[in-house]
């Protein structure tokens, strides 16, 4: 059976080797096809990167287009601002099993922020963030994910417990107010809130 399929095989082989011979131009033809599909391709990868560029250097958002968001929809915003803000390498990691992380960002100092965002729907109108969701976070966001700077973002509200408790444990606090100017603006997040760890590096270029 293997000598028989060998020898198929063989015969295959050499009768499409017969059948470029005598028809020379059909391996020039494919040759420029695939070249011009090659360069189709990186054509529109670097168009698409380059206008990705362009969006993230002048994004802005308005509270009501936050409001309109899914919650996924919410935490892809929270990382198209912070890969704005300089964060090139920003993901979404929001999902089961995310431990607490919905976005993790380097910025150009070398600090890793760790993300967990909270979306409301009737943004001020609706539920406060408490402090149960920020022990998730407190439990996760440094000893976990070795997070410089640990932060829960809201387009709601926070309770008095809970911005006391954040400020014991060192967790920045986005709510609406703030997420406001960062998402309307051009200023990164870093430089909205205070006591933020120091650099780990010289920004890049600097």
């Amino acid at each position: 059976m293997l000598l028989l399929a060998l020898a198929v095989a063989w015969s295959l082989a050499i009768g499409a080797l017969r059948w470029l011979a005598a028809h020379p131009w059909v391996p020039i033809v494919l040759l420029l096809v695939a070249a011009a599909a090659g360069g189709v391709w990186i054509h529109r990868h670097r168009e698409t990167a380059r206008w990705n560029r362009v969006r993230e250097q002048g994004l802005r958002y308005a509270m009501p287009q936050i409001d309109a968001l899914h919650h996924r929809q919410f935490e892809e915003a929270v990382r198209d601002l912070m890969r704005r803000d300089g964060c090139s390498e920003a993901i979404r990691v929001g999902g089961a099993g995310d431990n607490g992380a919905d976005v993790k960002a380097t910025d150009p100092f070398g600090r890793l922020w760790v993300i967990q965002c909270k979306h409301r729907k009737a943004g001020l109108a609706g539920s406060a963030v408490g402090t149960p969701d920020l022990h998730v976070l407190n439990g996760t966001g440094r000893p976990v994910h070795n997070g410089d700077v640990v932060v829960l973002v809201t387009n709601g509200r926070f309770t008095d417990k809970a911005v006391t408790f954040a400020r014991s444990q060192r967790l920045h606090l986005v709510d609406r107010h703030l997420l406001a100017r960062w998402a309307a603006g051009s200023t990164p997040l870093w430089e909205l809130l205070s006591a933020v760890p120091a650099p780990r590096r010289p920004a890049s270029g600097s």
